[in-house]
């Protein structure tokens, strides 16, 4: 596989990235361009409800049978990713069980944020996918953080909270308005959809880009606390992404979906959460060291996809229908 570094340099210099590496930057020379925590609120409902209603919107008219096969293959890939996580964080030496598990449960769910950024990507590549994959963001969402929690918790002599955890994952802000969104989506007739399309999907763009420029910013704030992880844990935010995004297109391509709709899952697999996951392994897990999981899925695997990954899992992609 052949990587064009026309198209990285095309990311790199995109206003989504840009804007991020000026948070950072901004943060670095202790500037105030953080967002007020309300706007910070809003924005990610904001995202959380568009991209489920777009995703809703466009699952009309998918049969079944382009639906089955990539959903079994993503169920599959949000059990596995987790395990190999754990496992993998094994050799991290200085890493305790519960905060493998705390990891893995990060790197087992998914990132909005990066999800996002990968459709909007190939949007503007002209690279067409399935309407459906907002569906399986939703589907790869809770097995990662169960499986995760489970793992990081065998050993433990206190019970895991099963039902408060459950709770924030299921009823949670983020599978609460992406599965709303995608009903709402689904069901409203193409006239009301239509309506409420110029603000919940034609801004998301723009949208998205603010919320990056908060993202650096918070990546640039956490500079020392990243650093301090460690080359083994820097690494593994690097390599585990690549490990696991390609595992995403490969079974992409597999159970049929296209270049663009193997990319997306791919980049499901490759990112970490930092939304939904820190606050459920807050509850199940609180004596994990949390820092560590939340500074490694912002600070280190969330830039590396947003400026590499999806580029690279895009040319993996092409190489693979090529093959």
């Amino acid at each position: 596989m052949n990587i064009s570094w026309e198209i990285v340099l095309d990311n790199l210099t995109s206003v989504a990235v840009l804007l991020f590496i000026l948070g950072f930057i901004g943060a670095r020379f202790k500037s105030d361009l953080q967002l007020p925590q309300p706007i910070y609120q809003f924005i990610s409902i904001y995202l959380l409800f568009g991209i489920g209603l777009k995703g809703g919107n466009a699952l009309k008219g998918v049969s079944p049978d382009e639906f089955v096969q990539p959903l079994i293959a993503t169920l599959i890939l949000g059990m596995a990713i987790p395990l190999f996580a754990f496992l993998i964080l094994s050799f991290v030496k200085k890493l305790s069980e519960i905060d493998r598990g705390a990891l893995a449960a990060h790197y087992g769910s998914t990132s909005l944020v990066t999800f996002s950024a990968a459709l909007i990507y190939l949007e503007n590549s002209g690279i067409e996918f399935e309407g459906f994959v907002t569906a399986l963001l939703t589907v790869m969402e809770i097995p990662g953080i169960v499986i995760g929690v489970f793992l990081g918790a065998r050993h433990r002599t206190v019970k895991v909270k099963w039902a408060e955890t459950l709770q924030e994952i299921i009823v949670g802000k983020t599978v609460l308005l992406l599965v709303g969104g995608l009903l709402i989506g689904f069901i409203a007739p193409v006239a009301s959809y239509d309506k409420v399309a110029p603000v919940f999907v034609d801004l998301l763009g723009g949208i998205l880009a603010l919320f990056l420029l908060h993202l650096g910013f918070l990546a640039g704030s956490n500079w020392d606390a990243i650093k301090s992880l460690g080359r083994p844990m820097t690494v593994f935010g690097i390599l585990f992404p690549i490990f696991s995004g390609s595992l995403g297109v490969v079974a992409g391509s597999l159970s049929g979906l296209s270049v663009g709709g193997a990319v997306v899952l791919g980049v499901l697999c490759a990112s970490a959460s930092y939304i939904a996951a820190p606050a459920a392994v807050a509850i199940a897990l609180p004596e994990a060291n949390s820092s560590v999981a939340l500074m490694s899925s912002i600070g280190i695997t969330f830039p590396f996809n947003l400026v590499f990954g999806i580029p690279l899992l895009l040319e993996l992609a092409k190489a693979i229908v090529a093959a």
